[in-house]
């Protein structure tokens, strides 16, 4: 099997990208997988960290005034013609696509060589690459329904996010659960905001957290930028401030969970059946954290707080409303495991066997 995948500009579209390579490698004997994404963003310094072998192109998103769409569009032009030299060269027996803007032209290129190819679609609403291309795809493989909306169903599978996979096969670290100071007996609530937090958020969390019963223990995780502002506010012995954290070696220990609704999160609770409370970044494009985290109200698997709404006596009132009934807390969870996708790896590798044959 030889596996290209194309995929770039934020984690959201490299670690599900990783994480199928990963799924693949331990499947196939004999495999070969090559990874194009852009020359400057975070994709090539991450895969090849990975142990992946990495081909840069140069791209940008069409964004911005007409003078920086028409520069855009040389660069995908010239980001097309070289893809189609890697594609020759490297003769892929399928392609596949997490989008951000570089995927694109690879995608293309490998289309016009007669590579079969896939997309990967990792939140609800549709990205613009992967809108670009989509009609010239052999198979689209979304992570939410109203994504059929967008693709329509003749070529599309509803097949989840490989980054579930890795969440139901991470062990419990107990020794590292420990080693942040947290008590195998109390229950326990994370509250995370991405690798580099929230200062809004944080402020709010600063009056929130202490009234929160010392029943249950708060792992905070502020984030490299405000966590030399946030270690020393809590005196409480049941808060831990912590910049970064293993969340899936700690995960299985988690009674709740305050955090964004990026697609990798979304995956990762619903494959495990993690209550949470999801604040959206109103920071993203097309708002989508806003339509991921609403499809897990929708499905009462989740309870959403909009930071615009956001304030301590809301945040407040739904950590009681969860924590302090079972009953409530454990709904939450049988409806996150129902959204869940942990076959999601095998489901898709299945499905290029398929397209293989």
């Amino acid at each position: 099997m030889r596996l290209l995948i194309a995929t770039g500009g934020t984690g959201g579209h490299i670690y599900p990208a990783i994480a199928l390579a990963d799924a693949a490698k331990k499947r196939y004997d004999d495999i070969d997988i090559l990874f194009v994404g852009n020359d400057d963003r975070m994709e090539a310094k991450e895969v090849p960290a990975h142990g992946y072998q990495f081909k840069g192109l140069h791209a940008s998103g069409l964004t911005g005034g007409i003078v920086n769409k028409m520069k855009a569009l040389l660069l995908m032009a010239k980001a097309y013609r070289k893809a189609l030299r890697i594609v020759e060269d490297f003769k892929p027996d399928i392609a596949i696509g997490f989008g951000g803007y570089v995927s694109a032209p690879v995608m293309l290129a490998a289309h016009k060589k007669h590579v079969k190819t896939m997309i990967h679609e990792q939140n609800s609403i549709v990205g613009v690459s992967n809108k670009m291309v989509a009609n010239y795809m052999d198979a689209i493989v979304i992570c939410y329904e109203k994504c059929f909306e967008e693709f329509g169903r003749e070529k599309t599978r509803l097949l989840g996010n490989p980054r579930a996979t890795n969440a139901v096969q991470v062990k419990f670290d107990e020794a590292y659960y420990r080693s942040l100071g947290l008590s195998m007996d109390k229950p326990l609530i994370l509250v995370v905001m991405g690798s580099l937090g929230s200062s809004s958020i944080n402020a709010i969390m600063k009056d929130v957290l202490p009234k929160i019963d010392n029943k249950y223990q708060i792992l905070f995780v502020s984030g490299k930028n405000n966590y030399e502002e946030m270690k020393s506010v809590f005196p409480q012995d049941n808060i831990k401030v912590v910049d970064y954290v293993k969340q899936l070696d700690i995960i299985a220990k988690v009674d709740l969970i305050i955090c964004r609704a990026g697609a990798t999160t979304a995956a990762e609770i619903t494959a495990l059946g993690t209550p949470s409370i999801l604040i959206p970044s109103p920071y993203v494009a097309h708002n989508h954290q806003f339509y991921n985290a609403s499809v897990l109200v929708e499905k009462k698997a989740a309870y959403m707080i909009e930071e615009k709404d956001l304030n301590a006596t809301v945040l407040d009132e739904k950590i009681k409303l969860i924590m302090d009934h079972p009953a409530i807390k454990e709904e939450m969870h049988q409806h996150a495991l129902a959204l869940g996708k942990p076959n999601a790896s095998s489901d898709i590798l299945d499905w290029c066997d398929e397209m293989k044959r």
